[in-house]
Order: structure tokens, then C-alpha cells, then sequence
């Protein structure tokens, strides 16, 4: 099985995968750009290889054609008119001509270039093997010199009789239009992709619980009516959320007018020990219903705002660490550190996982730090734990465990249900791990 993985993560498509970019707007530039950049490699290809190369041989073959006519007009011509010959030839076949009384030509190197090589097969075809003759240049013009019976006659050809001129501007034109096309395609794709990004960036806000402000669908059909879906999704939860609040804010005031009047009628009486007990019970009660209440309320209506989480931290230790002054609390982390979040409900948060490290451990310490995706609150304790089987089992609502560290022992079994309600809320979460300390480390983690 490790073998197979191995060979797997090697795959091809993975490998081209991790050079791709993740992002629409560059993928959807790479589906137009790749290919425009085939066509044109392929009509590049075409031009050069076959239709350039086709169109130069028949152009050196005019030119080879040439030379060889001029070398049968110099061994056939007597020597008197040859002057006349070479003159009139020159005019009609616009080349220059020269004549090297009694010269031969020494051994010459091959030619490097196509065109050259080309022109020497051809010349070589038409004057045949056992006359010598050489081909050059002279600036951009072709220099072919060619054995004559008594000499070498030296023929300089201009350059647009043997091959194409200006191949470099069919380049220039398709690049140009490949830079025009590329442009235009950057422009329009930024405007449709500018749209999903806002939706994105909505969504994320609202997953984060933080306000969306001025955000309208607009762009293509599709992208507006993901956009309306979503904004109808959210005045549903927005809804929900309001609805479940009022309702059980009701219900919790309804109960407490009798609670009220239970304990204006223990007030009335004395303190035996009867009494004292039902007051007891009447306390539980009430502080149990503003428990639900805070776990059904969630993030409520409040505000996300910009907060200081140093300050956030140091405050609720402070006060946790003065309610149980046997017990010892430290924080580190940075002074400041400014992120938007819904401060009550944080602090509320915070306040349950603090609570459960003192009421299980003598020692708690409260670190604060920051990556590049996530802010961190880490509560550690040097209490008994729990489990790590057990560990997702503790964040059920009304939920206690049963051995071991009851994390709500005493309560309502809703503290780490509520803390991770409030982490959610944020687009973040509460996990539990193991502390340095030996005991139980709950990390609240928000995106920044």
C-alpha cells in the first residue's frame, strides 16, 4: 500500500498539478491563452518548416537555373561578345557579374544555413558534378561563383531573388497580435471573475460572522444568482438565529416570574434548613436557564468590531484568577493583538474554557499568538485530562462524562458546547489536545 501511494504522488497529472495556479481567474486565462499559443506554434511550424522552406527552394532553383544558363553562355560565347553577353544578361536578370580571367576555386567549406545549403544542392543538380563552384554572401546579397572552361564567373544575386525577405515581420505581427489578444482577454476575464471574488469574500465574512456591508449581486446571470441565493440564505439564518433567541428569551423570563415569587416567598421565612436548601435550588435554576439561554442565543445579534485580543485575555484571566485566588493564572502572548470579532460572545467563550482549567487544576496558563490564517487562545492546565477518544464526546450539549475529568461538573454540561458555538460563529473552532502542563489544552482558533 505505501508503494502504490508513492507511485501515485508521482503521477503525472499530480506533478502538472502543483505548477498549475489554484486560482479562476488564472486558470481561466491559461484555458484562452494555451491555446492561442498551440495555433501559433503550429502555423509557426507550417510557415518555416514547410510553406518558408518550399517557397525558398523554388526561389534557389529559379537562381540555380540562372547560373547555369550564364555558365553555358560563358563556354558557348566567343570571348569578343562575351562582354555584351554578361551586359545584357545582368540588366534582365538584375545580377552582377563578374568575370575572373584564368581563376579556380579552392575547396570550401559546407554552408550552415538552410537557405545556403538549398542553394548548393540545387546548383550542384544543374551544373552538374564535375564543375566547381561555391556560394557566399555579401552583406544580405548572395555571392555564387561557378568554374568556367577559361575562369570563374562570379555572380552576386540579390536577396529577394533566392529566399523570402522579412520572415521576422510575420513574427512581429503575431506576436503583436498574440500581446493584443492576451490583453483583451486579461480585461474581460478580470471583470467576470471580479464578481465571484466579492461573493467569495462575502461568504467568508459571513461564515467569520462579521458584516457584509454594500454587497448587491451583479455580473454575469450565473454569478447574480449564486449572489441572491446567498443573500437569501443569509436573511434565513439571520432569521432563524433572531427567531430562536426571542423565543427562548421568552420562555426563560416566563419562567422567571414564578422563580421571582418562589423566592420573595422563601424571603418571607425563616432560614432552617428547608429553606435554605430551596434557595440553593431556586439559584441552580436560574443560573441554569441563563445558560441555555446563552447557548440558544449563539452570537445573538451582536456586532462584530474591531478588538484587541491581548486586552480581551488578560482581562477575563484577571477576573477568573480573582474569583479563585488559590489557584495560579498566567498569560503570554503579545500586548496587542487587533482582530474583528463579536467581543461579549468571545469573552463569554473564553470565560467557560478558563473556568473549567481552574476548576480542574491548580495551575493554568493562557498563551495568545497569531500565524498567517489563525489568531490562537490556548488554555492549558495541569489537571487529570481527558481521554482523547473522549475528547469530541465533551463537547456535546447537556452532556457530562461520566469518568475520569467531568469538565462541567456541577453545571449544565454546556460550558464547551457554548465555547464552540462562539468559536463557529467566528469561522473558527475550539479543539482540544493534550497540555505541556499534563493535563487538558482547549485552543480557540479564529481566522484572521
Amino acid at each position: 500500500m505505501y508503494w502504490y501511494r508513492t507511485v501515485a504522488d508521482f503521477a503525472p497529472g499530480k506533478f502538472i498539478k502543483r505548477f498549475l495556479p489554484r486560482g479562476l481567474f488564472g486558470r481561466s486565462l491559461i484555458i484562452i491563452v494555451a491555446p492561442m499559443v498551440l495555433l501559433q506554434g503550429v502555423v509557426t511550424y507550417v510557415f518555416f518548416e514547410r510553406d518558408l522552406d518550399a517557397t525558398t527552394r523554388r526561389l534557389a532553383r529559379d537562381v540555380a537555373a540562372d547560373c547555369a544558363l550564364l555558365v553555358t553562355l560563358e563556354d558557348s560565347t566567343p570571348a569578343l561578345e562575351r562582354d555584351a553577353v554578361r551586359a545584357l544578361t545582368a540588366r534582365q536578370l538584375r545580377y552582377r557579374l563578374t568575370f575572373h580571367d584564368g581563376a579556380t576555386l579552392p575547396p570550401t567549406p559546407p554552408p550552415s544555413s538552410t537557405i545556403d545549403v538549398a542553394l548548393d544542392d540545387i546548383i550542384a543538380n544543374r551544373v552538374g558534378p564535375n564543375r566547381h563552384f561555391s556560394t557566399g554572401r555579401i552583406g544580405e546579397d548572395f555571392d555564387i561563383k561557378v568554374e568556367t572552361h577559361d575562369g570563374v564567373l562570379e555572380i552576386v544575386a540579390p536577396r529577394d531573388r533566392v529566399t523570402v525577405l522579412g520572415p521576422d515581420i510575420f513574427i512581429l505581427w503575431m506576436v503583436g497580435t498574440a500581446l493584443i489578444l492576451l490583453a483583451i482577454a486579461i480585461l474581460f476575464l478580470r471583470n467576470q471573475v471580479r464578481p465571484i471574488e466579492r461573493l467569495a469574500r462575502a461568504a467568508e465574512n459571513f461564515g467569520k460572522g462579521r458584516p457584509v456591508p454594500g454587497f448587491k449581486p451583479y455580473g454575469a446571470t450565473e454569478v447574480r444568482r449564486a449572489a441572491q441565493a446567498f443573500l437569501t440564505m443569509r436573511e434565513r439564518i439571520e432569521r432563524h438565529v433572531s427567531q430562536r433567541t426571542e423565543m427562548l428569551a421568552g420562555v426563560s423570563h416566563d419562567l422567571k416570574t414564578p422563580l421571582t415569587r418562589m423566592k420573595l416567598a422563601l424571603a418571607m421565612m425563616g432560614s432552617d434548613k428547608d429553606v435554605t436548601g430551596l434557595r440553593g435550588d431556586i439559584a441552580e435554576m436560574e443560573r441554569m436557564l441563563d445558560e441555555y439561554l446563552a447557548f440558544a442565543r449563539g452570537e445573538g445579534g451582536e456586532e462584530s468590531e474591531n478588538t484587541d485580543l491581548g486586552e480581551l485575555v488578560r482581562d477575563t484571566a484577571a477576573a477568573a484568577a480573582k474569583a479563585r485566588p488559590s489557584r495560579d493564572v498566567d498569560v503570554t502572548g503579545p500586548e496587542h493583538l487587533m482582530l474583528s470579532v463579536k467581543r461579549a460572545a468571545l469573552r463569554r467563550c473564553l470565560t467557560n474554557l478558563v473556568d473549567n482549567a481552574l476548576k480542574h487544576g491548580r495551575k493554568v496558563n493562557v498563551t495568545l499568538s497569531r500565524d498567517d490564517r489563525f489568531a490562537e487562545i490556548a488554555v492549558e492546565d495541569d489537571g487529570p485530562g481527558i481521554p482523547e477518544a473522549r475528547r469530541e464526546e465533551a463537547f456535546r450539549a447537556f452532556h457530562r462524562l461520566d469518568e475520569g475529568r467531568n469538565l462541567q461538573s456541577g453545571g449544565t454540561g454546556l460550558g464547551l458546547a457554548i465555547a464552540r458555538d462562539i468559536a463557529r460563529a467566528h469561522g473558527g473552532d475550539v479543539v482540544l489536545d493534550r497540555s505541556a502542563l499534563g493535563g487538558l489544552k482547549a485552543a480557540i482558533r479564529l481566522p484572521v
